[in-house]
């Protein structure tokens, strides 16, 4: 994990990773799923490598304006006037606080969730400059906002069969995040999950199958 200060981690080197990985792996056709910061990153791909792509997975991942509401208004604050004090504003969201609110809000029956999760996450966010690397990243997803209508284009143009599984009671990226994609794709399949951000972690056996079941009428590889 290199220091910010040697290394730009923004969303564009973000994908420029995930390219070389891609390159390496020799992958020529694959289905992205596609998840909060991932969403960005693999439609990003997406844009560069478009007839790669066979599917889509959206899983509380934003790809339109409406998504964006009131967890990012502090963030947006510090997009347009980026001050060390808006900065410190947002630094309370990599604490441990923070990591676990974002596993528990919006889930129904807490009980289902593995405390292993958001301890191990912490551990990851505290190591030694990784705040800072949070905090650099918050300020790139701004890039991502003018690039939605490219990603829309993109959806519109290539059609790619698309499952929408999505935790309806996400505070991050809310259900409003969900609804304009079949605005853009004709075949979309769209599931509101009864629970938050994390959805695999009180979901994750339906959402399999439902990635299983949609594969296999598309032809797909599972």
């Amino acid at each position: 994990m290199p220091s910010h200060n040697d290394f730009d981690y923004s969303f564009e080197n973000l994908t420029n990773v995930v390219e070389e990985l891609v390159e390496k792996l020799g992958l020529t056709k694959y289905s992205l799923y596609v998840m909060d910061y991932g969403a960005p990153v693999g439609y990003r791909l997406a844009l560069r490598h478009p007839d790669r792509v066979q599917a889509l997975i959206v899983q509380n991942g934003n790809a339109y304006d409406e998504g964006l509401l009131e967890f990012w208004d502090p963030i947006k604050k510090y997009w347009d006037d980026p001050t060390p004090e808006n900065r410190e504003a947002i630094r309370s969201l990599v604490d441990p606080k923070s990591t676990r609110w974002q596993y528990e809000n919006g889930v129904a029956d807490r009980t289902l969730l593995d405390p292993t999760t958001w301890t191990l996450d912490q551990v990851g966010l505290d190591r030694p400059g990784n705040a800072e690397i949070q905090l650099d990243l918050f300020y790139s997803y701004r890039t991502n906002v003018p690039l939605y209508p490219e990603f829309q284009a993109f959806f519109r143009k290539y059609q790619p069969p698309t499952l929408i599984v999505w935790g309806k009671n996400d505070f991050i990226f809310p259900p409003e995040g969900a609804v304009p994609y079949p605005r853009d794709l004709r075949d979309v399949e769209t599931h509101l999950l009864d629970t938050g951000h994390f959805a695999l972690e009180t979901h994750g056996e339906e959402i399999a199958g439902r990635i299983e079941e949609f594969l296999r009428q598309h032809k797909l590889a599972v």
